[in-house]
Formats: structure tokens, C-alpha cells, sequence
């Protein structure tokens, strides 16, 4: 009885293959360069979610009081006034008109050198 037995070059490129395509599995994740930035966006996320929190816990954030009013482009044809009051907000725009009405006079307001104003009731009048 005779055997035949294949060549022996195929079985050597045969297994030699087979290592080279173990070792691109194995070390595509090692050389991958995308894996790298992806890591890199997910510091920069969690450092902005700590930003964010920070900002909104933050003494100097406006809108954590109670009562805030803002006053955007005060002065202008554009000027706006938001009033926050608890959880009611209100928002007012300017319309550009002179306004008119009924009232009495109730004092006099004073622009110091330094650019504050001073407000003077006027004798007689309930506040």
C-alpha cells in the first residue's frame, strides 16, 4: 500500500498563512489608530458633563435664585427684560413707543458723578 501525501510546500504556506491571519487579529486592536481618538472623546465627554454640572451648580448662575431679573441691550430699540420669579418667567420686549398713563409724581432720581442713581421720594407720598 502506498500513501499519498500532498506536497510539502502547500502545508508550509498553508500554516504560515494562518499565523499571519491570527496575528492581524490579534494585534488589530493593538495598532488601530481610531481606537486612540475614540478614547480621546470620551475624556473630553466626561470632562464636559464635570464642566456642565459645575457651571450649573454654580453660586454665580442667575437663574439658580429665587427672583432674577435680566435686562438685555438696556437702553436700545431692541431691549429686553426677563423677569424670573420662582417658576413663572416672564418676557418683555421693547416696542419703541413713549408710553402714557395716569400716576403722580414719586420723587426725583439723581445721576452721581460716579454713574449710580440715587432716588429721593418726595415728601407726602406712601411708598
Amino acid at each position: 500500500m502506498s500513501y499519498a501525501h500532498p506536497p510539502a510546500e502547500p502545508i508550509a504556506h498553508n500554516a504560515t498563512a494562518q499565523a499571519t491571519r491570527r496575528r492581524l487579529l490579534e494585534d488589530s486592536d493593538e495598532d488601530d489608530p481610531i481606537l486612540s481618538v475614540v478614547n480621546l472623546i470620551d475624556v473630553f465627554l466626561v470632562i464636559i458633563a464635570a464642566l456642565l454640572l459645575a457651571v450649573a451648580q454654580s453660586p454665580a448662575n442667575p437663574f439658580t435664585a429665587e427672583q432674577v431679573t435680566v435686562i438685555k441691550n438696556p437702553g436700545k430699540e431692541n431691549m429686553e427684560v426677563i423677569i424670573k420669579d420662582g417658576t413663572k418667567i416672564e418676557h418683555y420686549k421693547a416696542s419703541g413707543e413713549i408710553g402714557e398713563g395716569q400716576g403722580a409724581k414719586a420723587g426725583v432720581a439723581y445721576k452721581m458723578k460716579d454713574g449710580t442713581m440715587v432716588y429721593v421720594p418726595e415728601a407726602g407720598v406712601a411708598q
